[in-house]
Formats: C-alpha cells, sequence, structure tokens
C-alpha cells in the first residue's frame, strides 16, 4: 500500500516538495525529533490532494508550520507531516489590511507591514512563527497579541471546504484558538493595521530587537517561551525561584539567561527537553503549588 501512496503522491507533487523518512530535527527550532515518516510541502492549491489522499489510504496527518512550538520524540512521527511553509508564503497589501498566506512567516510579513508603512505588527516582528502557527496558537509578545490585529482568517475544513472566520468566531483566548479543536488548517490571515511612519516603525522594531537579544538565549535551539504563563505569576520567575537556573538534564538545559526557556544546549534528545520540563513542573508545583502548563506541543513517539 505504502508503494501505492507514495506513486500517488508524487503525482501530485514535484520531487523537492516529498521526503520519505526525514528527519524532524531540520524542522523544528529544538533542532531534535526522529524521522517523519513522509513529509511534504504543499502549495495552498495543493492540500486539498494530499488531504484527500491521506484519507483515502486511511494515513494520518498533520500539519506545522514553522515548527518553532514542537517537541517531536526521538521515534520520530507516523503518517504525513504537511509543512506549510515557502511553498505557501503569499503577502500582499490592500489598503491598511496586509493578507498573509499560512506559511509567512511573523518576521517577515512585521518587515513587509513595515515597508508599507503599516504600524501594528512590531510586536510580531521576532517571534519565530509562521502566520498560520500565530492564529493557531494566538500568538504574542510585549503585551500584543495576534488577535489584536486578526481581521479574518480562511480555513480549511477536515471535508476539504474553505471557510472564512470572524475574530469573534475563533474563540481566542490566552494562546489559545478553536482552530485545533476543530481540525481547521489555517489558509490565509487578514490583518488591520493602520498608516504610520516608518521611522517610528524602524525604531520600534529595532528596540524590541535588542531586548530580545539582550533578555533571551537565541544563540541556542529552543522552542521560545516553554511554560505559558500562569494567572497571577510569570513562568520563569517562578522556575528561578525555585532554584532551577541551569538545571540540566542530558543536553536540555534551563537557560541561565531567561528561565522561561529551555534551551538544546548540548546535543539534547527530545527525551532530554521532555524530562526536564516534567522536573520543571514537578519541583515548582512542590514549592508553589503552582502545576506550569507547556506552551509547546509534544508530537510523535518518544
Amino acid at each position: 500500500m505504502s508503494e501505492i501512496f507514495e506513486k500517488n503522491l508524487q503525482e501530485i507533487l514535484d520531487a523537492e516538495q516529498y521526503y520519505i523518512k526525514e528527519s524532524m530535527s531540520k524542522h523544528t527550532t529544538f533542532r531534535v525529533g526522529g524521522p517523519a515518516e513522509y513529509y511534504v510541502r504543499p502549495s495552498r492549491k495543493q492540500i486539498k490532494s494530499v488531504l484527500k489522499l491521506c484519507k483515502q489510504f486511511e494515513i494520518p496527518w498533520m500539519i506545522i508550520g514553522n515548527g518553532s512550538n514542537l517537541l517531536v520524540g526521538d521515534k520520530g512521527i507516523q503518517g504525513v507531516v504537511i509543512e506549510l511553509g515557502k511553498m505557501a508564503d503569499t503577502i500582499t497589501v490592500k489598503e491598511n489590511c496586509v493578507i498573509a498566506e499560512a506559511g509567512a512567516l511573523l518576521s517577515v510579513v512585521a518587515k513587509y507591514a513595515a515597508s508599507h508603512r503599516l504600524t501594528g505588527m512590531e510586536f510580531a516582528s521576532g517571534i519565530p512563527g509562521s502566520i498560520g502557527g500565530a492564529v493557531v496558537m494566538n500568538a504574542g509578545a510585549y503585551g500584543g497579541e495576534i488577535k489584536q490585529i486578526l481581521k479574518r482568517v480562511t480555513v480549511l475544513t477536515e471535508e476539504g471546504e474553505e471557510k472564512e472566520l470572524s475574530l469573534e468566531e475563533l474563540d481566542f483566548g490566552y494562546r489559545y484558538s478553536c482552530i485545533s479543536n476543530k481540525n481547521y488548517i489555517v489558509l490565509e490571515a487578514e490583518l488591520q493595521l493602520e498608516k504610520g511612519d516608518l521611522q517610528e516603525i524602524e525604531q520600534k522594531m529595532t528596540k524590541l530587537r535588542e531586548q530580545r537579544i539582550a533578555k533571551q538565549p537565541l544563540e541556542y535551539p529552543s522552542a521560545g517561551s516553554t511554560f505559558k504563563r500562569p494567572q497571577g505569576y510569570f513562568a520563569g520567575k517562578l522556575i528561578q525561584d525555585a532554584g532551577l537556573r541551569g538545571y540540566q538534564v542530558g543536553g536540555a538545559q534551563i537557560s541561565e539567561k531567561h528561565c522561561g526557556f529551555v534551551i538544546n544546549k548540548e546535543q539534547a534528545t527530545a527525551s532530554d527537553i521532555r524530562q526536564l520540563i516534567s522536573d520543571v513542573q514537578d519541583k515548582v508545583e512542590k514549592q508553589f503549588c503552582v502545576r506550569l502548563e507547556p506552551e509547546v506541543k509534544f508530537i510523535g513517539e518518544f
């Protein structure tokens, strides 16, 4: 059956758009993870055909963007990993709105908006993710969230129907939208921005970039902030107060620069990182009666 599936896949995608037994360490910002059975990079127009094929052969599939919020198990992923990246990253401007396909990187979209003198997206310029992923998890930084600038989203349903969702329909919360629960796939987002002064926009982006460099361990592979902010607390402060700055499991470490980050310091495995996250949860809960919830998604086999 796998040979027939692969033959059908080849009829949909070009040779450089699909890989077999592809290491996920190449496609996550943690730089860890075992092989994906199939790894495909369809364009927006090809996604429906890929999903239809998976359904026909009863092969499980999952969507990823830039891999910036994922921890993939060392044993890899069975089925098809669909990357919405460079094959689906078109950006256009219409009046004060930026329309971006799901694979477009937030940093690129923010620069594109700035080049058109549009303000409101500066907070997202340093987030290492894609538009699709940002919408799914209502990504945010420095007091801004995607929901604040989002006008509408085009998604693909499990039945292969394209559907437009309003801000209200997305049911946004802290690092949450309804998209994952409903198994929607983000295809495109329209962002409502405002006209601004180019110099002021660039100055704000530069200032935020300098803050990130100064405060975050950008020199190491990581998935950004590892834990969600618990109500009434800051995750990094709790971890620091628990005496876990620099705490290490194998090659994984709590950053000494910022305790809210778990970093791949010395060729860590996914199991190292998962164990470290679990240890931190247990130790913080024991001392402060607060259970930290990972912001990172665990996928695949560990």
